[in-house]
Formats: structure tokens, sequence, C-alpha cells
């Protein structure tokens, strides 16, 4: 059946009918079906993980206990039986009538009956592989929007063809929040939050990502004067001082000269600038290309771009630089920072890939646009006109005049209830990118809530529960899409990671062992200092093995065996 070349391809397609070909994992989040071998597209199962829990594949001289060992662990899920377990492992280049042999000699020893701990690790690194071999989405489509929409989410997307409204609907959130001005959140972990609303579109090349564009435009229309006469002063203002040259008496910077809309390729020091003299209003740019935030860089190697996504989300954290030069910016000052960026999902991926387990995905809220079908009609827009902007004018107005802390039991009613059922859903499909990504999430359509709260006068009604509901919804799909897949592959690196450092060599053993299976097994992992009797000394005065037989019968060996103290650990 085996030959000294055998593959876990081979082996797969020789397995015994009679022998189950998966094991069935059960936990609390339901069951999953785990090949003992790869078998098919599936290159995940027991035989292949377990290998490598065991420190990979032996060398020559160390075939016969890794194969002694390796069974003693596989006799858990292979029913104690000899044969099974031969029709699953290779050879390893050991001699037939050898492998077999330390296959059976593993199944006579006596074993206690609890699955050993480095089993327990191979079946759950098995199911988290599968997880993300089979996909986190089992949807093509994002959740659909809702018939009924609040009225201010009406209006905004009231001349934008039907393709693109959700796309609108989620990017005019951080341009709506940046005439909030120090208005105040309490969430309902207790948690002070201000409007930090960051929006990434992203959608196949040609897909119409300049939807947004429009809307957003006639949102900053207020914000837009209020600049241009602030940037009229700083430019006379930097006149002034390079008409006078080196000359000591230099007018100083003029007060007052808050602009809100920055650059998108402003450099880092441009940017705490203009957070210095903001008056603690936020800042907001709009990005063609998400990879215009790499402005911000303060070297080749910066992740300042995403400490800042980072910063900006949370209530109270600061940010500046300090420099020595009297010409220099050198602030410290509370970060508010609201944007909208576009890219496609192949750049979008790529540029996140890097910071994956660090947060800046979780503060984002995203949305995309769906491919339109071949030959479909050009959507047409509507047209933006002085009615458009009269019917917009009541609802920015009231988002200017807000201050102080903003209270909406109903907003807060909404999102306990949207936190249980997310925390249902994550324990239903085991998903922990998910439980994971819809923390924030919730934190994001809580303030969304809160800025359609006040932008209408501070009213609440069932389109508004609705429309976050989905929008909630909406942004999940978006980042288990984008970005599940690669979640959950970084956060099986990050784990295997730390199994690359020294390993639990007593993890490798088998409930039973022998002084002689110790020595191999350090062989095996190249350990040279020390000797078996010291670190035999050591596990017994830990309490970890306790001396089960003076003699193995045939071998005259000393026989020891893993105590409950340690089985439990």
């Amino acid at each position: 059946m085996n030959n000294p070349n055998t593959s876990f391809t081979t082996l797969a397609n020789s397995v015994p009918v009679k022998f189950p070909t998966h094991y069935t994992l059960s936990g609390q989040d339901g069951s999953i079906e785990i090949p003992y071998l790869p078998m098919g597209e599936c290159s995940t199962s027991i035989v292949r993980e377990l290998e490598r829990q065991m420190g990979g594949a032996p060398e020559p001289g160390m075939r016969s206990n890794f194969i002694f060992c390796m069974a003693c662990h596989l006799r858990h899920v292979c029913d104690d039986n000899a044969e099974w377990i031969a029709a699953i492992m290779p050879t390893y280049g050991q001699e037939h009538d050898k492998w077999l042999g330390d296959i059976r000699q593993a199944c006579n020893r006596n074993q206690k009956p609890e699955m050993s701990r480095i089993m327990h690790k191979t079946l759950e690194a098995c199911k988290m592989d599968m997880l993300v071999e089979m996909g986190a989405q089992e949807c093509s489509m994002p959740p659909a929007m809702p018939k009924r929409l609040p009225p201010l989410i009406k209006l905004l997307t009231s001349r934008t063809p039907d393709i693109y409204k959700p796309a609108v609907a989620h990017a005019v959130f951080p341009a709506l929040a940046s005439y909030l001005w120090r208005t105040r959140f309490r969430y309902v972990d207790n948690t002070l939050h201000e409007a930090t609303l960051m929006n990434m579109l992203m959608a196949p090349t040609g897909a119409g990502k300049s939807c947004i564009s429009e809307p957003i435009n006639r949102i900053l229309k207020n914000m837009r004067e209020r600049d241009r006469e602030n940037l009229r002063r700083e430019r006379e203002w930097k006149q002034l001082v390079q008409a006078k040259g080196a000359n000591k008496d230099k007018p100083q910077r003029p007060e007052g000269l808050v602009i809100q809309e920055i650059d998108p390729d402003m450099t880092n020091a441009a940017f705490v600038q203009r957070l210095a003299d903001a008056e603690e209003r936020f800042l907001y740019t709009k990005m063609n290309e998400i990879d215009q935030f790499d402005a911000l860089k303060t070297s080749s190697r910066s992740k300042a771009q995403f400490q800042i996504m980072c910063l900006a989300f949370d209530h109270g954290n600061t940010y500046g630089q300090t420099r020595v030069g009297c010409g220099s910016v050198s602030e410290r000052v509370s970060i508010r920072f609201n944007w909208n960026a576009s890219t496609t999902i192949q750049k979008g991926r790529k540029y996140f890939n890097q910071v994956l387990t660090d947060g800046p995905v979780s503060r984002i809220n995203f949305c995309t646009i769906p491919e339109r079908e071949i030959g479909a009609d050009m959507p047409v827009f509507g047209t933006y006109d002085a009615e458009f902007d009269e019917q917009l004018r009541p609802y920015i107005e009231r988002l200017e005049k807000a201050r102080g802390l903003v209270t909406c039991p109903k907003a807060e009613a909404l999102s306990k209830r949207l936190i249980e059922g997310c925390a249902d859903f994550a324990v239903l499909s085991g998903s922990r990118s998910y439980e994971n990504l819809s923390f924030r999430a919730n934190v994001i359509a809580y303030l969304k809530a809160m800025v359609l709260y006040i932008a209408g006068g501070e009213k609440w009604d069932k389109t508004l529960e609705e429309f976050i509901t989905w929008s909630l919804h909406y942004d999940l799909w978006c980042k288990m899409n984008f970005f599940a897949n690669d979640m959950d592959k970084a956060e099986i690196a990050m784990r295997r990671q730390g199994h690359r450092g020294p390993q639990n060599m007593l993890d490798l053993l088998p409930d039973e062992f022998t002084r002689e299976e110790v020595h191999l097994l350090r062989q095996s992992q190249g350990i040279t200092t020390g000797s078996t009797s010291k670190m035999l000394s050591n596990w017994k005065h830990r309490g970890y093995i306790t001396l089960f037989s003076n003699s193995l019968p045939g071998s005259g060996e000393e026989v020891y065996r893993k105590t409950g103290l340690y089985l439990k650990r």
C-alpha cells in the first residue's frame, strides 16, 4: 500500500472504503467534517497538520520514533485501529515492515482515552484552515437597500441611478459628520465618541466610482465657502513672510485659519498644522485613490497613514510632531479627521493586507458597486440644481448648530439589539473575523444614526432604524467579502509563528513513553545540550510525569506516564 515516496495525494486515492475519510469535529458552533488526507481542492487534512505540529517530516534516523509518536496521536481519531492508521500515514521513507511494526507497537501500547493536547491543536488548526478554504461568504450580493429611506438619505440619493444608491448612501456620511463641532455621543459601552466616519468605496474598474462625487460636493458647499476665505488670508500671510526675506520682523501666523477640507496629497507636517488650526473642527478630504493616503507617511517604511486612521476613530487621541527648527511645525493636537476614498477591489485588498490584524479595516465603513450586466443600459444621473441645494440646506444647518453631548435612547436601544444580533450570528457561523469586525461596525452604525438624528431635527422614525440596520449589515458584508479570508489566513500565520520557537517536547510524546523515545525525540529536534535524564528529572519534579513501570515487557526500559496535572493544563 505504501512506498518510500508515497505522497498525501496517492494515499488519499488508496484509503480503503471500509474506513471513514473524514473526522467529525463537534462543538458549540456546530460540527465540521475534517478529511484525514488532502482531498480534491482541499489541502487541509489531519495527517498533514499533525505532521506540521510535530515539527515536520522526520530526518533519516528519526523516522521510527516519529512514526510511533504520530500513530499514538492518530489513535484518538482512528479508533485505536492500526490498519486504519496505516491507511492514512505516509511511510516517510521507512522500510514497509518496520513502518507497520511501529504503528502496531503504538496501538498495542496502553494509552489514556483522553485525546492528546497536540491532537486537539491539530483538529482546531484544521477547522480554521477549512473555514478559510471554504470562504467567508455564502452570498454573492450585498443586502438589498430598504425601499423606504430617512428623508436626508432619500434626498442625497434622489439624483442617483439605482445601481449606485447604496454606495452613495454610505459615502455621504464623512462629509455630513464633518459639520459637527464639539458634539459628542455616549455609546452603549459608556465610551465617548465624536462623529468620526471614514468611508472606503471598493469596486471593479469602470464600475462608476465617481457616482459619490456630486452628492459630496453639494454637502461641502458651505464648508468650502468658509475655507475659501481662510485660504485667501493664509495666502496673503505667506506672501508677506516671503517678502520679508531674512528679516526677523516677520508677521505671525493669523489666528482663526480654520481650513477643514485638505488636499489629498498633503504632507504630514501640513496635516498637523491644519489640525492645530482647526479649533477642534473635523478635517475632511476625498481621495480618488486610497494610495494618496501615503502622502502622510513620514518615511518610506512609515505606517503613519494607518496610525492616523486608528487614532482618529477613538475620542481624545492626539497626534503631532516635534521639530527643532523655528520654521518647522511642532504641534500635538487632538485628531479629528473624516475622509472618503475609492479604489478597485484588488488594490484595496493589497493596500490593507499589511495591517489586517492592526485595526484600520474595522474602523472604516466600506461600500461597493456591483458589476453591471453586459449590455445593460447606461445609468442616467439626475440634475443637481438650486432646488436640491435648498432642500439640503436645513439638514446642514442643524448639523452646524449641534453642540455638547447628544443622546437618543432609541438609537441606543437599536445598538444593543444590533450588537446582540451580531453576537448570535458570530456564534452560529463560528466566524472569529465576523465577531471582531462587528464590534466597531456597530459603533460606526451608531454614529451614522446620530448624524441622521441631529440632521433630521432630533426625530426618530422607522425608516431611520431600518436604514441603520441595513447599513450595518451592508458594511459587514463588504468587510467579510473583501478581507475575511485574508484576515483568517493572517491569524493562522500568527498562530503558526508561535510554534516556530522551542516546542513542547512532552506534547510530542505519547501519554506513556520510554527514556529511549525521549532521547530519540531530542535528537530529532536537534537538542544537543543537557541530558535526557535531566529533562526527565525536571518533568518529574514539576509533576508532569510519573514513573509508571520499572520496565517495559521485553525491553528492560523504564516507562513514564503523563500525569493528570499535565494533561489538564
